[in-house]
């Protein structure tokens, strides 16, 4: 496998994004392009890393020992295949199906369109200033519209619009009101914390945890987005490291509010880690999940689980910390990380 993914690295457009990226790390370390190819080539044949694992894990800063700690594309891949039941994919893929499947932890109205008639959603709609309408499969926030129910003259007209098939909709989810502590640090978005699960002999454990934030203006905290990701440790309940973005700037406040990251509160710690132990076992044989979770003043609830988790979230670096990516941690709990 790993001899395969450096052929297609090695060819085409693969291996001219590969230049870039051998650019970007000679502009930051100063270190020759002739030696940053070959360690990249070694980086993938020995570690499974690409080279966007080589550039925002900043390889060429670590040594051999620190590297190997580090949970990669395909070492990530390989972990989402074994522990994870492919028959069940699908219900973390489409919207309505992860909807039922979770229905305890969502705590918030959601309907699925193709189960609803005018009469439903007239009901649903009454009293609603906004709601959300999004598509049954999408990702980084992709075909989500806020849709405010007074910029349309009748029920009727909304209706249409959001059964229309050029819009493609598939639920319709009542707008979670956020606790005023995870909302001040940027208040356009839903913000929430990324916490991973990890399942064995029964027992559910925390991988990691992560707060994303909105920026921008946008109403979405996907990095791809521009939205930022802070470390956080669940135990203190607190944001433990700086504010990362898709490409790679660090900011020590946001930049929208001025707040600082580190050391930002946030409530409902332990009612979060309960609550995402419990989700990791509704399906036994599906083992690892990234749940993204929002804060109520009421309590937290799962706007959605990921099946395939990021793992490099967690692993982005902060000057202040060691070098040690999560395969120790994984290992701790008595799951084996394939080389």
């Amino acid at each position: 496998m790993k001899f395969k993914y450096l052929m297609r690295v090695l060819g085409g457009a693969s291996f001219k994004k590969m230049g870039k990226a051998i650019n970007v790390v000679h502009e930051k370390s100063g270190k020759s392009k002739f030696t940053t190819f070959f360690d990249m080539l070694g980086c993938s044949m020995k570690y499974g890393a690409g080279y966007n694992d080589y550039i925002i894990f900043e390889f060429y800063k670590m040594k051999a020992k620190e590297r190997k700690t580090y949970l990669t594309r395909m070492k990530n891949k390989r972990l989402v295949s074994t522990l994870n039941d492919e028959k069940y994919a699908h219900i973390f893929d489409e919207k309505n199906l992860f909807d039922k499947k979770f229905a305890e932890f969502m705590g918030r109205e959601i309907l699925d369109l193709a189960d609803i008639g005018y009469e439903e959603f007239e009901k649903f709609v009454k009293g609603k200033e906004y709601f959300f309408a999004k598509p049954y499969i999408g990702e980084s926030g992709k075909g989500i519209e806020k849709i405010k129910v007074a910029d349309y003259k009748t029920t009727e007209e909304l209706y249409k619009y959001v059964t229309s098939k050029e819009k493609n909709f598939g639920v319709i989810e009542e707008v979670i009101v956020q606790h005023p502590d995870a909302a001040r640090i940027y208040p356009y978005s839903l913000n929430c914390l990324r916490v991973v699960t990890l399942v064995k002999d029964g027992e559910a454990h925390i991988l990691y945890a992560v707060f994303k934030m909105g920026n921008n203006g946008d109403f979405v905290d996907n990095l791809e987005h521009g939205g930022l990701a802070c470390h956080f440790d669940l135990d203190k309940g607190e944001i433990i490291g700086r504010g990362h973005t898709s490409a790679l700037v660090c900011y020590d406040e946001h930049p929208a509010t001025g707040i600082k990251f580190v050391g930002y509160k946030l409530p409902f710690m332990d009612e979060v880690k309960d609550m995402v132990k419990k989700a990791a076992l509704v399906i036994p044989t599906f083992r690892y999940v990234g749940w993204d979770v929002c804060l109520t003043p009421n309590g937290p609830a799962i706007v959605e689980g990921n099946d395939y988790p990021a793992y490099d979230f967690p692993q982005l670096p902060d000057d202040d910390k060691p070098r040690i990516g999560l395969i120790p941690k994984i290992e701790s709990f008595g799951i084996k990380v394939k080389k």
